[in-house]
């Protein structure tokens, strides 16, 4: 393949803290944007204590050393920036963008935050209970909430990091102890464990001396070993049924292992199938269930629970159904079978791959166009992959994918053991 050029300049410093940097400059756009990724997400949270990653997230809005509970909110949005924050399976994100002459202010903004945020018990029960209404919302009272990145794992995966449930536990949540943030942020908070990217319109020299004037007195602590999540593939199928009071329709899940995204080939190759049988309606799956047999209402297929390239080894490979209740999801699942049987044996036509490819390179050149998706794609696969580059290098790597190769992740998959999530409308069902 030949070598690929990014047409965006990186630039890494590590502060003596261990803090590493990111700044990834552009004199094409009027803003900034800054954002700290910390190597920790769900799979890291202690076992009894479920959601606390996501809830730890929300507790690191709540007011920090030299800010009071909702000053950070206005500083970002009287400077016309927004900001936010995410909770993945293997990092955890914050960010903000704003106009580029409010640099240091972003910056600022980080650093105190990351340094000691106010980690007190009212702030603590309030977001328990913030970050429970959100189950609700999200999960227990909406059509297939939680499907599939909350359902599907515990059938696919037999250990707790992979297989619990990240948004947590009502009982475990609300157990959750002031001590028990305090040392959440003691083990996975210290600045060797977290990332800084900037991107945007600044000086680059500038803007590394003003991250290490207010990062750098944080002070160095223990960083965490990065545990490993591995384990053995499922020799066959395995089978659930959820049970959902408010869907209408049934639906299934399908989950298979991906490969490491350390053989990026191969795992891009898994992402290109995804997008031949899910992704548009030229796509195989859409043809033959929704307008040729009539099967479904609604199909679709990814490349990792949270999208392609969102974390380390392992992840899943997911298509998801709703069908007709006079339909069974054994007739679709067989429908979905043959599919991926005609693509392990002929792989797609070299047309057929790329239509898919310029349909995905053009969603990245839309992502790409907006400075926040840009600069939290590179802080994420700087962080988990060492290669923010692989961000840059996407289009042109996809481009470089075979039919043969989207074959052979056609065979592998049908070659592997998988987990199929059945989810019954009106509560009707049980484990099988």
């Amino acid at each position: 393949m030949p070598e690929i050029a990014p047409e965006l300049a990186l630039h890494r410093a590590t502060l003596p803290n261990g803090l590493r940097v990111l700044l990834a400059p552009d004199p094409n756009t009027p803003v900034v944007g800054v954002a700290v990724h910390v190597d920790v997400g769900f799979r890291s949270e202690p076992e009894g204590r479920t959601g606390f990653a996501h809830l730890f997230e929300h507790l690191m809005f709540q007011g920090s050393e030299s800010l009071e509970k909702l000053a950070h909110f206005r500083h970002v949005q009287g400077s016309g920036g927004v900001f936010n924050g995410s909770t993945h399976q293997d990092y955890t994100d914050y960010f903000e963008v704003l106009p580029a002459a409010a640099l240091e202010r972003a910056i600022f903004l980080e650093a105190d935050r990351l340094r000691a945020p106010t980690l007190s018990e009212d702030n603590l029960r309030n977001q328990v209970d913030v970050v429970k209404e959100e189950i609700r919302l999200n999960v227990l009272n909406r059509p297939y909430g939680g499907f599939p990145w909350i359902l599907l794992p515990p059938v696919l995966y037999d250990t707790f990091p992979n297989a619990h449930n990240g948004y947590g536990d009502f009982s475990e949540l609300e157990q959750a102890s002031l001590d028990d943030a305090a040392s959440f942020f003691d083990a996975y908070y210290a600045p060797g464990n977290a990332q800084v990217t900037v991107a945007g319109y600044f000086d680059v020299d500038e803007a590394l001396r003003t991250v290490e004037k207010h990062f750098g007195d944080i002070p160095a602590r223990e960083t965490p070993p990065r545990p490993s999540f591995h384990e053995p593939l499922p020799g066959a199928e395995r089978r659930q049924v959820a049970q959902d009071a408010h869907a209408p329709l049934p639906a299934f899940a399908i989950g298979y292992r991906l490969p490491d995204p350390a053989d990026l080939d191969a795992y891009l190759a898994h992402a290109l199938l995804a997008s031949v049988l899910g992704d548009g309606e030229a796509a195989r799956l859409e043809r033959r269930l929704v307008h040729t047999d009539g099967l479904v209402t609604d199909v679709s297929a990814s490349a990792g629970l949270f999208g392609p390239l969102d974390t380390r080894d392992p992840d899943t490979f997911t298509i998801t159904a709703v069908h007709r209740a006079s339909v069974e999801a054994d007739t679709v699942l067989a429908a979905i079978d043959e599919e991926l049987e005609k693509l392990a044996a002929e792989g797609p036509s070299a047309d057929e791959l790329t239509r898919q490819v310029a349909r995905w390179s053009a969603a990245l050149h839309r992502e790409d166009d907006r400075l926040m998706y840009r600069m939290l794609g590179l802080g994420a696969r700087e962080l988990l992959y060492g290669r923010a580059e692989i961000t840059l290098e996407l289009p042109q790597r996809l481009a470089a994918v075979r039919p043969e190769q989207v074959r052979d992740a056609a065979a592998a998959l049908r070659g592997a053991g998988r987990g199929v999530l059945l989810v019954q409308p009106n509560g009707e069902g049980e484990d099988s």
